[in-house]
């Protein structure tokens, strides 16, 4: 049993079972026992490999949209070009050296920032720009970014970000919880709580019993600041992700330890967790804001 799995399973027996988006937060991101708290996941060693890993022709690609994007909004300067949860820093490094291949100019007055959460991260972060670290900066959340311009890149981020589920128990939704069986392992329940009906996907009337489905205001409200920003100042984003382009029914909950899949719940703390990212709410809020979305 991990260290975390036996505080979780503490604090269930203390206070009862918690809903599947609180059990993903404390997995990845707990001070002392989180995912991407305590180790570096990425590469061979690690627990997969992401594609900035696998060659710099995807650093060198997602620069010449920047370039494009920058020229498409004008040419301004200064101008924020941002990376939300950058990994190693590999996709930065490739970025900032193509950048500076293309245009001089910008590379040089651009600002360039990392946002990251994990002060283990930005280590790794920094090494792996090394030199090409300076004149970065980092960042915890994207509100203390310049106000000006923004050009922003997520790689393999909303995926990350907790979901909540609700299991289809009777008429209703109630939400799925992650609780205790008679013998002191992790296991799903339904729990008492239900989701608002404007919120379930089209098709949800028709779900057979035990069905799922995941709501993710985390990543909506995200969405919203990054496109607030975008709104207010100018600029553009792109997010690379694993999902769907049309909201719908299912359970996407997955773990993913030693490049290879195994129980969500059998390793909290030491396998990365992910839900596929309902891409069709992310652009709704993009829209909302007045931003176009593709």
């Amino acid at each position: 049993m991990t260290r975390l799995k036996a505080r979780i399973a503490e604090q269930i027996e203390a206070l009862g079972p918690i809903p599947v988006n609180e059990y993903m937060a404390l997995c990845l991101f707990d001070p002392r026992d989180g995912y991407y708290t305590t180790r570096e996941p990425f590469g061979a060693d690690g627990d997969f490999v992401t594609a900035p890993e696998i060659s710099q022709m995807f650093g060198e690609l997602v620069a010449v949209w920047l370039y494009q994007a920058w020229l498409a909004i004008g040419r301004p300067l200064p101008v924020t070009i941002a990376e939300i949860g950058p990994g190693r820093g590999t996709l930065m490094k490739d970025m900032r050296r193509t950048l500076a291949r293309l245009d001089a100019t910008l590379a040089a007055a651009a600002s360039f920032s990392m946002i990251e959460t994990s002060a283990r991260l930005r280590e790794v972060q920094q090494r792996t720009l090394d030199a090409a670290a300076s004149g970065i900066v980092w960042h915890e959340t994207i509100d203390t970014l310049p106000r000006q311009p923004l050009l922003i890149v997520g790689n393999e981020l909303f995926d990350a970000i907790p979901v909540r589920q609700f299991v289809r128990a009777g008429a209703g939704w109630r939400e799925r919880m992650v609780g205790l069986d008679d013998d002191g392992a992790l296991r799903f329940f339904a729990g008492a709580g239900s989701v608002d009906a404007g919120l379930l996907p089209e098709g949800a009337d028709e779900a057979p019993q035990g069905a799922i489905v995941e709501v993710a205001p985390a990543r909506a409200a995200l969405m919203a600041a990054i496109a607030e920003r975008l709104a207010g100042n100018s600029g553009a984003g792109l997010f690379i992700d694993y999902g769907h382009l049309r909201s719908g029914v299912g359970d996407t909950l997955q773990a993913v330890r030693r490049h290879d899949h195994e129980d969500v719940l059998a390793n909290p703390g030491e396998a990365d967790l992910t839900t596929h990212v309902d891409f069709a709410v992310l652009a709704a809020v993009a829209r909302s804001h007045g931003l176009g979305a593709h």
